[in-house]
């Protein structure tokens, strides 16, 4: 029977082909000296006729270097991923685990898999992959199948061990609050288009108008960047039917409230502002910012159990863990101006 068309080939299928002991195939496979070279020349064929892939992670446990997590992140300097890596690497430490960051300035195919090949090569017992952008779906297709895997912020669509945000409800608390406050309707500066982060906030923003019959005005495109909220605000600001604001991070809402207030406009006074991510900064915004806050602590222990279970063989294929945002009232909210 072919091993291969029924399941995974195993280290007892090698062994049977060869005709030698499962110990043999795995002194074979950790380049142990005391192994004939014929034997060897046998165990490798036969693991090549087999397409034999080894289980790293139970390589790692053999090994003795199964306290470590590989993460793969790109080396940015933004909130959020930023801020989920030293969560991960705090919850990482608190459970006995060392972390290795494989940093990527892209996060495309063959940077992540650049990434993934150096962790393997040092015999980590999983993997994390933060990947919140459409372009990580290339790599994270590819990925190996015999080592525990989790993907932060990544495609919510697919099936695979996922943490995330609920960005879509997070918008939608943010809508809702200016809505609430009498406003027609809100307008939104969203964030880069191939960012799963702010198509949720988009799509939440656009389904909190709906839900109350209200307006959906046109959505102002935009970056991360203070300097992007600042452009969106300078031309928001010239127009009079705008008074509610929801920006699609606290660093836009950042930009956009120097630009109401050098166009003479006051917040909340005239205009009515809500951000999102809940920056240490936007406490001592002027006005203090109401944003949107998402908490990277339960998202990082959150993607740390998962990967712990996968490591113990007791994971749930594909399970997703969603974490709910909260929002923070602050000063930049108000009733619109009469």
């Amino acid at each position: 029977m072919d091993v291969r068309s029924v399941r995974s080939p195993a280290m007892t299928d090698v062994a049977k082909l060869a005709g030698v002991s499962h110990q043999t195939v795995s002194r074979v496979l950790n380049d142990h000296p005391n192994v004939r070279e014929q034997t060897r020349l046998r165990v490798r064929a036969a693991i090549a006729e087999l397409g034999y892939r080894p289980n790293r992670a139970a390589r790692a446990l053999v090994t003795g270097r199964s306290q470590l997590i590989g993460i793969v992140a790109q080396n940015t300097t933004l909130y959020g991923p930023a801020s989920l890596l030293a969560a991960f690497e705090q919850a990482a430490a608190e459970a006995g685990f060392a972390v290795s960051v494989g940093s990527v300035n892209r996060l495309d195919r063959e940077s992540i898999a650049g990434a993934v090949d150096r962790h393997l090569d040092q015999r980590v017992a999983g993997l994390v992959v933060i990947a919140p952008v459409a372009s990580a779906d290339d790599a994270l297709e590819g990925m190996p199948e015999d080592v525990p895997l989790v993907t932060i912020d990544g495609d919510p669509a697919r099936s695979q061990a996922l943490v995330t945000v609920d960005q879509a409800a997070g918008a939608r608390l943010a809508t809702q609050r200016l809505l609430g406050a009498g406003h027609r309707t809100v307008w939104h500066v969203s964030g880069p288009p191939d960012w799963y982060d702010a198509a949720g906030r988009i799509e939440g923003w656009r389904s909190a108008l709906q839900a109350a019959g209200a307006e959906i005005p046109p959505m102002v495109a935009g970056q991360w960047s203070p300097s992007s909220g600042y452009d969106a605000g300078r031309m928001l600001a010239r127009m009079p039917e705008v008074t509610a604001i929801f920006t699609a991070n606290d660093a836009q809402a950042l930009g956009l409230l120097r630009a109401l207030n050098e166009r003479g406009l006051r917040v909340p006074a005239d205009v009515s502002v809500i951000g999102f991510d809940d920056v240490p900064e936007a406490a001592y915004y002027i006005p203090p910012l109401t944003t949107v806050r998402q908490s990277f602590h339960e998202v990082a222990h959150a993607g740390l159990e998962l990967l712990l279970q996968q490591i113990s063989g007791s994971a749930t294929e594909g399970e997703q863990v969603v974490i709910a945002p909260t929002l923070v009232e602050r000063a930049s909210v108000a009733e619109p101006r009469a």
